[in-house]
């Protein structure tokens, strides 16, 4: 092994989203897929958002896809920022719970609305608590009328008025 501790290597590794280096580091050096980093990280909360071979990997592998770092933000909260719909997708095949909320009480619907991923929204609307408040007070819907997203008010209220 490298210098560094596990965990660094792991972190380091699906940052730089280095499928290779990562699988090596799982499969032949056994790392544990949520070993932290000296920053208190793990592989999955700093990985390469784009790559989503590195996602799967270390979700294969065990990595816990609803970790919260110190602000409460998990996987899912980065990708829907990112905007990376295809990493977000994989997470919630593994387990992601997209109703927990980060420190500012948003979900990841939320940030994806307040990053204007509309394609996000799309996904995350019909699997998302859309009367939980932010920390504003704000729904999912009055955050998109309050940014004045009006493409994104729209799927909001077509969702809320469709038949359960």
């Amino acid at each position: 092994m490298q210098p560094g501790s596990a965990g660094d290597q792991l972190t380091g590794a699906a940052a730089r989203g280095d499928i290779s280096e990562v699988r090596r580091l799982l499969h032949q050096e056994l790392v544990d897929p949520n070993s932290h980093n000296r920053f208190g990280k793990t592989a999955l909360q700093v990985m390469m958002f784009g790559n989503v071979l590195v996602a799967q990997e270390l979700l294969k592998q065990g990595a816990n896809p609803n970790i919260q770092d110190e602000s409460g933000t998990a996987p899912a909260h980065d990708a829907a920022r990112t905007g990376f719909l295809d990493t977000l997708k994989i997470l919630v095949e593994h387990g992601t719970d997209v109703n927990v909320p980060d420190a500012s009480g948003s979900l990841p619907l939320h940030i994806a609305i307040r990053e204007g991923h509309t394609e996000v929204v799309h996904f995350l609307v019909s699997q998302s608590k859309l009367h939980h408040q932010d920390s504003d007070g704000r729904t999912p819907l009055e955050l998109a009328q309050y940014l004045g997203l009006t493409h994104i008010q729209g799927i909001l209220e077509k969702h809320l008025s469709a038949p359960a």
